[in-house]
């Protein structure tokens, strides 16, 4: 079965970059400012605060785990009273060993595993609006099992590390993202995937993105009509039909042209164009830039 999620999850190419042991005690907070990449924490102990700009104040628990896809700037906390102490996650130091809030001395209130990743996609800025701006789950054993082997691998020094970190983080992302009741998320990808109607569209333009479709076509692989359709589809997904459609043939091209071994007219048909210059004039008005230059200077940054 075509699967939009993994899909997605792929072409952003999420990379393994740090993890680290954090704990609290007495009074204490800290407010990091915007990041920009994505996050995640899971309380093994205890209890804290958590303020993401934009969203409702939240207590976090033990077993609770939470993952901010662009991370904005937040607020995490214990329950005294307490001035914020200004973090800058871009100039921060990766700590050696865990790191202690408030009393230094003191039984820890909350522990937790928290790091942050990269996503390498250069479509990164826009798949990640297709999903939630902030993950909560409670309870979810299989989230705090991948979490721990994360741990423990980012620790150990043996041969394939960097590969299992990868999966480990892939698998993560698709556990945390899964754990989301789509109907309750906000318009993006797993709103749009929890609507059956929505959900046979979005397969239909994965699973071929090279096929000629319309708002027609796509209506009636949906079983309804084009209005309705549309409607539906901009609603659940955030996006209209076709300008979804062309983000993703666009993220499959850069993915195409980025392996330099394959020609122009074929990255050009396996996105759904006749031609090669018509995939050329569309691919300048989406990445502001030629097919050709783009792959010369994905190689050259490879290289």
């Amino acid at each position: 079965m075509v699967d939009p999620l993994s899909d997605v999850i792929r072409l952003l190419r999420p990379r393994a970059v740090f993890t680290k042991g954090i704990s609290g005690a007495g009074a204490w907070a800290v407010r990091y400012t915007e990041f920009g990449h994505p996050s995640f924490c899971a309380v093994t102990e205890g209890r804290c605060r958590l303020l993401v700009d934009g969203e409702a104040p939240m207590t976090l628990e033990a077993g609770d785990f939470v993952l901010l896809p662009a991370t904005p700037g937040f607020t995490l906390s214990g329950f005294q009273p307490a001035t914020p102490r200004l973090i800058d996650p871009h100039a921060a130091p990766a700590p050696a060993h865990e790191v202690r809030h408030g009393d230094p001395a003191g039984p820890a209130d909350v522990r937790m595993l928290g790091g942050h990743f990269l996503f390498e996609s250069p479509d990164a800025a826009l798949l990640v609006t297709l999903l939630p701006a902030l993950v909560h789950v409670r309870g979810v054993d299989r989230l705090t099992t991948v979490l721990r082997l994360l741990g423990e691998e980012a620790q150990a020094d043996r041969d394939g590390q960097d590969l299992v970190m990868f999966r480990l983080i892939e698998v993560l992302l698709v556990e945390a993202l899964r754990s989301v009741p789509g109907q309750q998320a906000a318009p993006g990808l797993l709103r749009g995937l929890a609507d059956p109607r929505v959900a046979a569209a979005m397969r239909g333009m994965h699973g071929d993105p090279a096929q000629s479709w319309t708002i027609a076509r796509l209506a009636k692989a949906s079983g309804m009509s084009r209005s309705a359709f549309f409607d539906r589809f901009t609603r659940a997904v955030g996006l209209p039909p076709m300008e979804y459609l062309m983000a993703w043939r666009m993220a499959l091209a850069k993915q195409l042209l980025r392996r330099r071994d394959i020609p122009l007219d074929a990255v050009a048909e396996k996105v759904g164009y006749r031609s090669a210059s018509t995939f050329s004039t569309a691919f300048r008005r989406h990445a502001g830039e030629s097919p050709g230059r783009y792959a010369r200077r994905a190689g050259l940054a490879a290289a």
